[in-house]
């Protein structure tokens, strides 16, 4: 069957000598593979590996069969010309980091467009703003809306937050009760809007800390979530 659909990329593996593996995130299907074959063979077919890094969102013609774990497309272009997303430092340590991320949590083959429509307009965003330092400390809190896990805020006033609960509590119970910086950062991200993030003042050790916080909070809340390898990357970049 073939079908159009948009897509972001979310990974790619180099297959064999001259072939490669793409996994996207479609508008229609979810996560799906493709495999491009020679497409590193000719200078015709390296050119159009420049569509397909990461985070790059594409609109595609692709021969989708549900029985089958690799597709292929007939027609890729770009959706979104980045102005500089793969060409500034900082935010391309962002988009290795977040494209690992969402590697790891998206697995299905089915249509979440609210998913997407976040995913594709937040990335539109991070293009085209300057200050970006903590763009995905919001990214991966707001992701959790989409992932079942957000933090339960009818009870925000409580000076506690449980990671393991998702929720505020008035004492501390359990070894993943969180109060201090963290704390306080949580509450103050759950109010703050894309555009209001450059008015977020923290340092890059109170940056590092609420990252490895949230990382635990998708590992207590999706059970095979590892923290990315490209962290360490990220940390040096904003430390």
């Amino acid at each position: 069957m073939i079908v159009s659909t948009h897509a972001i990329v979310i990974s790619k593996l180099r297959y064999r000598d001259h072939d490669l593996i793409v996994k996207c995130y479609t508008q229609q299907y979810g996560v799906l593979s493709f495999l491009l074959r020679g497409v590193l063979k000719s200078k015709k077919g390296l050119a159009k590996t420049a569509y397909f890094q990461l985070l790059t969102q594409l609109q595609l013609v692709i021969v989708y069969n549900p029985n089958r774990s690799l597709h292929s497309i007939k027609e890729a272009k770009l959706n979104h010309l980045y102005s500089s997303l793969h060409s500034n430092v900082s935010k391309s340590a962002i988009v290795m980091f977040l494209a690992e991320v969402l590697s790891s949590i998206l697995k299905e083959e089915e249509e979440n467009s609210t998913l997407f429509s976040y995913i594709e307009t937040t990335l539109l965003w991070l293009d085209t703003h300057t200050e970006c330092s903590n763009f995905h400390l919001l990214f991966l809190l707001n992701l959790t809306k989409y992932l079942g896990f957000y933090p339960e805020n009818t009870t925000v006033d409580f000076p506690f937050f449980n990671l393991q609960d998702g929720k505020f509590q008035l004492k501390p119970m359990g070894p993943y009760t969180i109060s201090g910086d963290n704390f306080n950062l949580l509450k103050q991200l759950l109010d703050t809007k894309f555009d209001e993030l450059s008015q977020l003042k923290i340092n890059s050790k109170q940056r590092q800390a609420f990252l490895n916080m949230m990382l635990q909070y998708y590992e207590l809340h999706l059970g095979d979530f590892k923290k990315p390898k490209s962290l360490q990357v990220l940390n040096q970049v904003f430390g």
